[in-house]
């Protein structure tokens, strides 16, 4: 979510894949997004850029930093999944665009030659329509993986975002868009955050897990930090305040 490099060249080896969020992230400058995807390069690790729209120049242009991959959010039809597809996949499959700095720096002009296979194309599943259109959108060719979006999916059936991640509220979706890939066989990927929901999601056959992120492994190591400095420094002060003298 923050435009650190650091912290991916600090912690992105201890994970398979790095989610890079371009659409709530605070991501928006080219610059630091290429720093990021160069820092997922230097921890071994495939980086999945999320970018903000549909729109053409957006999606190739993050393949074009070197990414392993794009995240495509709100792919409600078939229509939308395809119009994905013709700006992330080269001829004849698609109609991205032929360029790439860094790629044809890194690998020569005839990257383009195996692009298509080497890099994935991931369509976020957020809405009752999209998992309605699951399976014809899994089976567009050129889309590589359905990711379901939990918190659209719940707020779009009228539940609050304070509102427990549980089978309970998630899993005919998640079953849904997990049998839609295995049927076309694509990759399922979810967000399962906290030891509940992974364990559900790897149940469920998903693919791709996001297990944390950046902002959440800062919040809570400098709060659990916080607070059991402060236990030590209250228990010090109680040891070393003055007593009152005895009356006997």
């Amino acid at each position: 979510m923050y435009p650190s490099p650091g912290v991916v060249e600090r912690i992105g080896a201890d994970w398979d894949w790095i989610w890079l969020d371009g659409q709530h992230g605070q991501l928006g400058a080219y610059d630091a997004m290429l720093a990021l995807v160069r820092a997922c390069d230097f921890a071994g690790r495939p980086a999945m850029v999320r970018v903000p729209h549909h729109e053409f120049g957006a999606l190739g242009l993050a393949l074009d930093m070197g990414a392993a991959g794009v995240i495509a959010p709100v792919v409600n039809t078939v229509e939308e999944a395809k119009r994905v597809v013709a700006a992330a996949k080269f001829p004849p499959l698609g109609n991205r665009s032929y360029g790439g700095r860094r790629l044809i720096d890194l690998w020569g002009r005839a990257y383009s030659d195996t692009a298509n296979a080497q890099t994935m194309l991931i369509v976020q599943i957020e809405s009752p329509q999209a998992v309605e259109n699951a399976e014809r959108i899994a089976a567009v060719e050129g889309v590589d993986a359905l990711f379901l979006g939990p918190d659209d999916i719940l707020l779009r059936r009228g539940h609050s975002m304070t509102a427990p991640r549980s089978k309970a509220l998630l899993g005919k979706d998640m079953e849904a868009v997990v049998r839609a890939c295995r049927n076309a066989g694509k990759f399922s990927c979810c967000v399962g955050m906290g030891a509940e929901m992974f364990r559900l999601c790897v149940e469920m056959g998903f693919a791709m897990i996001v297990a944390g992120g950046d902002a959440a492994f800062l919040a809570n190591a400098s709060a659990a930090t916080a607070k059991e400095a402060r236990a030590i420094l209250g228990g010090m002060k109680a040891a070393s305040a003055p007593t009152a003298a005895s009356p006997y």
